[in-house]
Parts: C-alpha cells; sequence; structure tokens
C-alpha cells in the first residue's frame, strides 16, 4: 500500500505540468463539460497504459529505436490537425453550463487517444516514466512494479479530476466569447507543441545518419 500512495504522489507530479492532453482536456472541458474534458484525459490514460505495458514487457529499448517512432509522427500531424480546427471553429461546438451537449464522446476519446500518440510522449514515458518503474522493477517484484504503475495512473486520474473540476467551476462564469478566444490559445499551444514534437523526432533521427 505504501508503495501505491507513493506513486499515487509521482504520477500527480509528473502530470501537473501542462501538455497536449492537458491543453486538449481544457478546452474540451470549457466547451463541452467536465465529462468530454474527463474523456479526453481517458484516451491519454489508454496510450499511457499501453506504454506501461510495453515498458514492463522489456521494450523500452525498442520503443526508443527512430524507425519505431516514424509511425507515432502521426500523432504530431493531428495536433497540427487539432490545433487548426481548435482555431477554425473556436465560436463553434460551444455549450454553456447548462446547455445540452451533443458531441460525440467517441470523437472526444479518439482525440485523446491520437494527441497522446506521439514520438514526444513515447519518449517521456520511455525516459521519465521508464527510468521510475524500472527502478521500482529493480527494488521489488513483478506485482510491486505493476502496483507502482497502478499508483502513477492514479495519479494521473487525480490530477485530471482536480483540473476539469476547477475548469468547470470557471465555465460557469464564462461567456462564449471567452471560450472562443480559449479555444484559439488552445489551438496556438497546440500547434506549438506539435512543431516541438517534429523537431525532437528531427534531433532525436538525425544522430542515426
Amino acid at each position: 500500500m505504501q508503495t501505491f500512495l507513493t506513486f499515487i504522489v509521482v504520477g500527480f507530479s509528473i502530470a501537473l505540468p501542462v501538455g497536449a492532453i492537458t491543453v486538449e482536456m481544457t478546452k474540451q472541458g470549457l466547451k463541452n463539460g467536465f465529462f468530454h474534458g474527463l474523456t479526453v484525459g481517458a484516451g491519454g490514460m489508454t496510450i499511457d497504459l499501453l506504454l506501461i505495458l510495453a515498458l514492463y514487457a522489456g521494450f523500452a529499448q525498442f520503443l526508443s529505436l527512430p524507425f519505431v517512432q516514424i509511425p507515432l509522427l502521426i500523432g504530431a500531424v493531428f495536433l497540427m490537425i487539432l490545433a487548426y480546427d481548435s482555431i477554425k471553429h473556436a465560436d463553434q461546438d460551444i455549450h454553456l453550463a447548462g446547455e445540452k451537449v451533443n458531441k460525440s464522446f467517441a470523437k472526444t476519446y479518439r482525440n485523446g487517444l491520437l494527441v497522446a500518440v506521439s514520438p514526444g510522449n513515447l519518449v517521456f514515458w520511455v525516459s521519465v516514466f521508464g527510468a521510475v518503474l524500472a527502478d521500482a522493477y529493480t527494488k521489488t517484484d513483478s506485482s510491486e512494479f505493476m502496483l507502482a504503475a497502478a499508483g502513477i495512473l492514479a495519479g494521473i486520474l487525480l490530477h485530471d479530476i482536480g483540473l476539469l473540476t476547477l475548469v468547470s467551476l470557471t465555465r460557469k462564469v464564462m461567456n462564449r466569447t471567452m471560450i472562443k478566444w480559449t479555444s484559439i490559445i488552445a489551438g496556438i499551444l497546440l500547434l506549438g507543441f506539435g512543431c516541438y514534437f517534429f523537431y525532437e523526432f528531427y534531433i532525436g533521427i538525425k544522430v542515426y545518419f
């Protein structure tokens, strides 16, 4: 239990820095409400869980290879598309607090999946989370490793719930114009993340040629 609680704190702490998932969760939370924002987080955590299982199976070095990361550039491309859509349609699909939301949860979940599937997120998991979980694995048995991984995911979930609770409270006092400009800012940030992922991928693969 101590391991689980310790890694809840670790997961919460690692989730605090603002990333592409955080930006998309906040945008969806403001435009469509708490559960749509949380669905984005669920999409991201699905990828996190798959990467944990891959690290547990010993694929850390394989996941670091450039040719493995090439297909994941679709995530960076999707960030660009999402950024464009966020800016172009900033004044559309806005549902104020109390209004009925018609947006599909499946599409919101897909956004979370594709934002999380990027070279940047993969490198982050292999380098940061991989090191944390590898340390837990070397010091304990496999069951403790999975307990540590569960703690990290629980910490991320707590962060997402806390963030979206604040977003929901903020949403109640925001009008359509304020949410529109928030969507535009989110689009600019997502575009920045997409460019950053492309740059990091280029730097990473350059050393092999």
